[in-house]
């Protein structure tokens, strides 16, 4: 699995014009899915995104947890994290996840994430077409990805 997470003080999500999630401070997740995914990829993310300390304490250092800040997460599904562009110029998409396989992953990384902040968390509807605005705070982007522990 692969997380995008974008440290926000602001975040939407519209489908079909419609708002579907709102967060203020938070972190707006991009997930991609990759076809060897399984739920210890779920059970890995879950914990460093609960745990990952970005957030400014008192000294201006990076030092505070989502869950110290009383922030929120609005959790994404993208499949073209795992674009493969090293041929011609059209990406190709076979590295993620199909839906059957994917969907009940992405679920469990909702499930788990809510549990671990002990709230709800925002989404927004895999496969649909969505127009996400957020204000990046810092601006401060992390990535994190399952099968590479050095990122």
């Amino acid at each position: 699995m692969r997380a995008v997470i974008q440290r926000a003080s602001s975040a939407t999500l519209h489908i079909d014009g419609q708002l579907r999630a709102s967060i203020g401070i938070g972190f707006v997740i991009l997930l991609g899915i990759h076809v060897e995914d399984t739920e210890a990829d779920v059970d890995y993310l879950t914990g460093k995104i609960h745990g990952l300390r970005i957030f400014s304490d008192e000294d201006g250092k990076m030092n505070l947890s989502l869950e110290q800040v009383s922030g929120q997460i609005l959790l994404v599904s993208q499949f073209t994290l795992y674009a493969d562009t090293r041929k011609g110029n059209r990406p190709s998409y076979l590295a993620s996840a199909r839906p059957e396989q994917a969907i009940p992953l992405y679920e469990g990384l909702i499930q788990k994430l809510s549990t671990a902040m002990g709230a709800p968390i925002q989404t927004g509807e895999f496969g649909a077409d969505m127009q996400v605005s957020l204000c990046n705070d810092g601006p401060v982007t992390i990535i994190i990805d399952s099968k590479n522990n050095s990122l």
